[in-house]
């Protein structure tokens, strides 16, 4: 590595650090509280079992996050990765298709379905709060309508090995959460597209006059955004072995927190692969702290949307000083 290269690195480690200094000591400072009142925290075991957790979450999290850098929102998530992985079961135990066809079809529901949300939006100007959630109904409705209300078990041992597998000592899940990760990087930091995403997300109009094909950016985005949760709940079904039109409930709201806390900003334009990463761990960190130290689970449904409304509050300060420092 040359000088320049080393250069660009110690600037971007710099860069990171600095704009993300505040989340990652409020990492830091849960880390330490969970290890000291938490049992078994530091644990091979349960560093495993926090790793799995928040690669869930990343799946959603990643789709979201394009999401709201386009001042947009998907809720479509969790009840998206139910259906997925309903269908995906199904495929194979009652229809008798392949596993691997099984697997590109959950996924392929996803796609399908995130197309649909970008379409709706894009085409009717209804926002996408409205579409999302409508969706999100429609959703959990038809996995509950194909499974009849109940789950869909298989004992196929390969499918089994698709979320319960492992490279190593590190889970399946997490290798795919890494992969993903760095082609969100690549996308968002690498690409003529990516930048297209945050010009539309910080002003539509301006990105229009400029030639941008916003239609295409945001069909794209939520397009992502469904991929990511159809391939979220085949990897849930493979991990319960069984397809549950009950799973995912809640889950938008982890990915949603996520993203904000990452530094995400609702008003669009901004946000970054690395802050998601550090609001994936915290999310992950807590809830799995707080079950360590027996904390009534109802309790993090309540921490979390305090979560969301801090995050949010001190994003609008912050865009706030900047409209006015302009």
């Amino acid at each position: 590595m040359n000088k320049k290269s080393n250069h660009i690195l110690v600037r971007s480690t710099q860069e990171y650090f600095k704009q993300n200094w505040g989340i990652l000591l409020a990492l830091l400072a849960m880390c330490v509280l969970f290890s000291v009142f938490g049992t078994n925290f530091l644990t091979k075991t349960n560093i495993v079992n926090l790793l799995r957790t928040c690669a869930t979450n990343c799946y959603l999290a990643i789709g979201v996050q394009l999401a709201i850098i386009l001042a947009g929102i998907d809720l479509t998530g969790g009840a998206l990765a139910a259906l997925s992985g309903v269908i995906c079961v199904m495929s194979f135990e009652n229809a008798g298709l392949p596993i691997w066809m099984g697997i590109a079809l959950g996924i392929l529901v996803g796609i399908v379905i995130g197309l649909m949300n970008g379409f709706i939006i894009t085409y009717t100007g209804i926002h996408p709060f409205v579409v999302t959630l409508a969706m999100q109904s429609i959703c959990r409705g038809t996995a509950y309508l194909m499974a009849n209300g109940s789950p869909v078990s298989t004992t196929n041992r390969t499918f089994g090995t698709f979320g319960t597998g492992a490279l190593g000592p590190i889970p399946y899940p997490v290798v795919y959460m890494v992969i993903f990760l760095i082609l969100d990087f690549f996308l968002l930091n690498k690409t003529r597209t990516g930048r297209h995403i945050y010009a539309v997300g910080g002003n539509e109009m301006s990105a229009r006059f400029s030639g941008i094909d916003v239609k295409k950016i945001k069909i794209l985005v939520w397009t992502v955004s469904g991929a990511m949760a159809g391939f979220c709940g085949v990897v849930l079904a493979a991990r319960m072995s069984s397809g549950q039109p009950s799973t995912g409930e809640g889950y938008e709201t982890d990915a949603i927190a996520a993203a904000v806390l990452g530094g995400t900003s609702f008003f669009g334009g901004t946000g970054s692969v690395g802050g998601l990463i550090i609001g994936v761990l915290i999310i992950g960190i807590i809830s799995n702290g707080l079950n360590l130290m027996h904390v009534n689970s109802y309790w993090q449904y309540v921490l979390k949307g305090i979560i969301i409304i801090v995050a949010v509050y001190v994003d609008m300060m912050k865009q706030r000083r900047q409209n006015a420092a302009a």
